[in-house]
């Protein structure tokens, strides 16, 4: 698609002619854009756009702004050059990509997948679209000014079936409306649920990533399965899937992150058996400062077990900050002397290590996703900046030494995508009890892979681009917000270690008696 310009058309020779005080023109791919007015609104300052007054700027303004810059001044062109024609895509909602490797091979047309269907290439340009059109802006301004995600949006999402997919496969999806018919909810699988969460990623805004209610998705699971009262399950989960109420996992603890046996926060009951009694605090909870629900880990009498609890007297929340957007909710959380109705246990008293751990396999595996996908949006980006970028008189991508970088960059993506692919066909063939038994080492494995190849991926992308890769706003900004926040992919959810250890004991368990 090009861009819409006036039908309005020029020779370069009537160009060259505003090169004056109070005329200012100049040429981009053949549109022609008049800059007089702009002159002192300029964010680059007057003298930049004067110095191409009456030329092609092409060249000179790809080397400095994104393309997305003559969208927003798209009020600025005037007409075209008489006889020429756009090159430069412009990208609608919901388009894919036509940069090599900037979209995983299953969408790419020249190549085929056995595990997607119909279904999925549906899900997926609807999910796009929803994305460009809907979050994405929200998510680029959010990410600016560290506020939460706005009512509006979390209400979209909920018509849309949105927040109900992000939940992954399940009956919470029977009967509703996913993105107007685009999948139904008896035939969304694990692929769908990729897809979900892939597709929300391209933002590139990695704090409100995960403010865009990212604690519904790691917190609701247990009150879905481990919820005793039929009643409650569903005034709750009607009350989060409407976006009328927010909730949050609240596990790890300034002394216990990983190591979720050191949980130091006390459910006692009360002498009747009616309450238990929370004393203690939790740290680095994602959404917390604004969730009405907390599903969270105590330790009670003999072991540890979950609660649900509500905001109220004694839960206090404070803001943490972190190194990624505020927007995420980062939160710290005190609970002193809180009540607690014995009925919002979760699973069974003292045994809440198997609702904790119940949570992982998908927690993990949709972080997985999410990186992925991450990785190969810096890589498109890193791609397209090393063909317009001119140094020393060549383009980047001219270097050998760029192409070797981007072919490392390249390489990881597609690995891990394929493996991502493998692991995520054996969900969707397996039964949980299956997936408790033979995935959480695999994707344990899978997520510190992928988290060590965003490091390298993050090392050799910001080489590419420079300061840009370290500036926050404009030509690089996609860079920066990755290179600054992929380490959380590396922490929350489990640490690298502790997931290569896991996988390597869990692979202990099925050694056979074999010897060299």
């Amino acid at each position: 698609m090009s861009l819409q310009v006036p039908s309005k058309t020029f020779t370069r020779a009537e160009v060259a002619k505003h090169n004056t005080e109070d005329s200012v023109w100049f040429i981009v791919d053949t549109v022609v854009y008049d800059v007089s007015e702009f002159l002192d609104a300029h964010p680059g300052g007057e003298a930049v756009l004067r110095q191409v007054a009456g030329k092609d700027a092409t060249t000179a303004f790809y080397n400095l702004h994104r393309h997305e810059v003559l969208l927003k001044y798209a009020d600025l062109a005037i007409g075209t050059i008489e006889g020429e024609k756009q090159s430069i895509i412009t990208q609608r909602p919901g388009d894919l990509s036509q940069v090599p490797y900037g979209e995983p091979l299953w969408l790419t047309p020249a190549f085929k997948s056995p595990y997607f269907k119909d279904s999925h290439r549906r899900l997926q340009k609807a999910m796009r679209e929803f994305t460009d059109l809907y979050i994405t802006p929200e998510a680029l301004e959010k990410e600016r000014t560290g506020e939460y995600v706005s009512q509006e949006l979390i209400e979209r999402m909920s018509k849309a079936g949105v927040l109900h997919m992000r939940m992954g496969p399940g009956k919470h999806l029977y009967g509703v409306d996913l993105l107007n018919g685009a999948v139904d909810g008896k035939e969304f699988d694990y692929f769908h649920d990729m897809i979900c969460s892939q597709e929300q990623v391209r933002a590139a805004c990695r704090g409100f990533q995960d403010g865009n209610m990212a604690g519904m998705v790691i917190g609701l699971t247990c009150i879905l399965n481990f919820c005793k009262d039929p009643a409650m399950k569903k005034r709750i989960s009607d009350e989060v899937f409407s976006g009328k109420k927010k909730i949050c996992l609240a596990i790890t603890e300034a002394f216990a992150g990983s190591d979720v046996a050191g949980l130091r926060t006390t459910a006692k009951k009360t002498p009747d058996g009616k309450h238990y009694i929370v004393n203690g605090t939790k740290k680095w909870i994602t959404n917390g400062v604004f969730s009405d629900y907390f599903v969270t880990g105590v330790r009670t009498d003999k072991g540890l077990s979950v609660l649900l609890i509500e905001r109220g007297e004694g839960v206090e929340t404070k803001p943490i900050k972190t190194s990624y957007s505020p927007s995420a909710g980062t939160t710290f959380i005190t609970f002193d002397n809180v009540k607690v109705p014995v009925e919002n246990l979760l699973g069974q008293e003292n045994k809440g290590i198997y609702v904790i751990l119940s949570n992982f396999n998908h927690e993990r595996w949709t972080m997985a996703c999410a990186t992925i996908r991450y990785m190969r949006l810096v890589t498109e980006e890193s791609l397209k900046w090393a063909h317009q970028r001119l140094v020393f008189n060549k383009r980047l991508i001219d270097q050998p030494v760029i192409r070797q970088k981007l072919a490392k960059m390249i390489a990881l993506c597609e690995s891990h995508q394929s493996w991502l692919e493998t692991i995520t066909y054996q969900m969707c063939n397996m039964s949980y009890a299956d997936q408790a038994k033979h995935l959480g080492g695999p994707i344990g494995l899978l997520k510190m892979s992928c988290t060590r190849a965003a490091h390298e991926i993050a090392d050799e992308a910001v080489q590419i681009w420079g300061g840009r890769g370290l500036t926050q706003t404009g030509m690089g900004r996609v860079i920066e917000n990755f290179n600054r926040t992929y380490k959380f992919d590396a922490i929350l959810g489990g640490a690298e270690e502790v997931l290569g250890d896991l996988g390597v004991r869990q692979a202990m368990k099925f050694m056979p008696k074999a010897v060299l």
